[in-house]
């Protein structure tokens, strides 16, 4: 391995910004990961009652956890040769927590969650040593205080009081995250790499969306309003990849490396994706419920993901188009506006219906996309950063 501080850290040749072996092992994890916390989700959705912001809660924070786990990597990665020791055992330190992590999701805000915090700790104070050993810049204060606010987190038996203790967790988790793109000055971040890991975890994102709808249709009567539910899941699916990468999402390479400031803008882009696979990830959900119940009694609760999914995502995607452009197609704000409006008019349909609604107004965003790259040249990004 090479001494530290040494040029060799740094991913400069051309080969190095496409994602190493290691880490698309490491994104398997993630996987698993997803679809743990997707079938959490759907529990809390089908419990029967109203759903309210404090049940969905403790699943929303376990998959901020991930992500942040996912994202402060992705920044440690995207600075060092995928090839060198150090870079090695950092992922597979990452990994091995990611693992146990996925594992007690189901009760990892309940029974387990002193084993969810304490992987999510083990991480980053592994992490913190390691690189101390190897001299190269951290910040061990904000590391040991989100480790005791995720620790006594897990201890204290109130769970209003841990969803608090983990959030504030969390928010020192993910600014250091973010701010790990910056931290080591004078190095250049892999621009083209941290693109390209952003959208492999979106597609790993429309993968488990791809899972939960196979699973839900696998357990259904397979009748016909379940395979028409199924197919519906399969059609928004497609759209939601073709919105994501129409133009924006395409070009995200360009609209890294091109940015004057290269590293404000890969933390900028980096909270659009959460938004937009937040969105993914409810709409997958939602895929579950109408497959599962198709022509159920109406179930308002349920908009939260058939609506609020491909509402986060088209607000996520709107940010994006204006990070690479530096402009918002009005196709993306009328689709906004069309599914809040949606909301009364699905309130009393069937779950199938208004899953219906919300993939028609995704499709009319993506022929909107298709209607204006008739004949013209692909545009280059504009970053305003």
């Amino acid at each position: 391995m090479d001494e530290p501080g040494g040029e060799r850290l740094v991913r400069e040749e051309a080969g190095w910004m496409r994602a190493s072996f290691l880490e698309l092992l490491f994104d398997l994890v993630f996987v698993f990961a997803l679809n743990q916390v997707s079938l959490r989700l759907v529990d809390d959705f089908s419990t029967g009652h109203e759903l309210l912001i404090g049940e969905a809660a403790p699943t929303l924070l376990l998959f901020l956890a991930l992500w942040v786990l996912w994202l402060s990597t992705v920044a440690l990665t995207s600075r060092r040769r995928p090839d060198l020791l150090l870079v090695q055992a950092l992922v597979f330190m990452s990994m091995a927590g990611a693992v146990v992590m996925a594992v007690v999701v189901p009760q990892g805000f309940e029974q387990r969650a002193l084993v969810f915090a304490g992987a999510y700790t083990a991480v980053r104070i592994s992490r913190l040593l390691l690189l101390l050993i190897v001299r190269r810049q951290t910040d061990p204060v904000a590391i040991a205080v989100s480790a005791v606010l995720w620790i006594v987190g897990a201890l204290v038996h109130e769970q209003g009081l841990r969803a608090v203790l983990w959030a504030l967790a969390l928010a020192i988790g993910y600014v250091r995250g973010t701010a790990a793109f910056e931290r080591f000055a004078g190095v250049p971040i892999a621009g083209e790499h941290v693109a390209e890991r952003l959208q492999q975890f979106y597609l790993i994102t429309l993968g488990e969306a791809i899972f939960v709808a196979g699973k839900g249709l696998s357990a259904s009567g397979l009748g016909t309003p379940h395979a028409a539910g199924f197919g519906l899941a399969f059609v928004a699916i497609v759209l939601l990849w073709r919105v994501y990468f129409y133009r924006a999402g395409a070009t995200l390479p360009l609209a890294i490396t091109g940015a004057q400031n290269p590293l404000r803008q890969s933390v900028a882009v980096a909270g659009t994706h959460l938004l937009m696979i937040a969105g993914v990830f409810l709409a997958g959900v939602s895929f579950e419920l109408y497959i599962m119940e198709p022509l159920g009694r109406p179930e308002p609760n349920w908009l939260i993901a058939i609506l609020g999914g491909p509402a986060l995502f088209l607000a996520g995607r709107s940010l994006l188009e204006l990070q690479a452009f530096s402009r918002i197609s009005r196709s993306r704000l009328a689709g906004l506006l069309a599914l809040g409006l949606l909301i009364p008019a699905t309130w009393h349909l069937p779950p199938l219906a208004a899953g219906g609604a919300a993939a028609a107004v995704l499709a009319g965003v993506a022929g909107s996309d298709a209607w204006r790259a008739r004949g013209r040249a692909p545009e280059l990004p504009a970053p305003r950063i």
